[in-house]
């Protein structure tokens, strides 16, 4: 299996939708705005094989100082061979000079971010304000 991986922002929703539904994401159920936001990250790298999207990383900035990653998956039949610690290595070599990266890591995948050098903080909690689509 080869993988490609390519720095673009412009996706086919359908491709998008597969990807964000075969991790079961809400936001797969809506693919036209999955498009508008992916044109709209700082930073998109997304992982291919052949014609098929299999993973992607997204990422926002402040330009200088501060990253953050707000979305890594990677379809679960392409899981285990590295697809994610490769987009993780691409996000940590493009803000190589920032401050800090910061990622929200649910409890089950803390070990697999804390593999890709992030560590987690006492004094800090993730919080949230999610919209409910019907």
């Amino acid at each position: 299996m080869t993988i490609d991986y390519k720095d673009i922002k412009e996706f086919d929703k359908e491709k998008l939708q597969c990807l964000f539904l075969s991790v079961d994401w809400s936001s797969g159920h809506f693919p036209d705005k999955l498009v508008v936001a992916m044109r709209n990250f700082s930073t998109v790298y997304s992982a291919w094989d052949g014609d098929e999207l299999v993973g992607m990383v997204c990422a926002m900035d402040d330009g200088a100082m501060n990253a953050y990653v707000h979305y890594l998956l990677v379809d679960p039949r392409y899981q285990g061979v590295h697809i994610g610690r490769t987009l993780v290595a691409m996000v940590k070599k493009r803000y190589a000079d920032y401050l800090r990266i910061a990622i929200i890591a649910y409890d089950g995948e803390v070990h697999f971010y804390a593999d890709c050098g992030f560590s987690k903080v006492s004094d800090a909690t993730p919080m949230f304000i999610t919209s409910l689509w019907t």
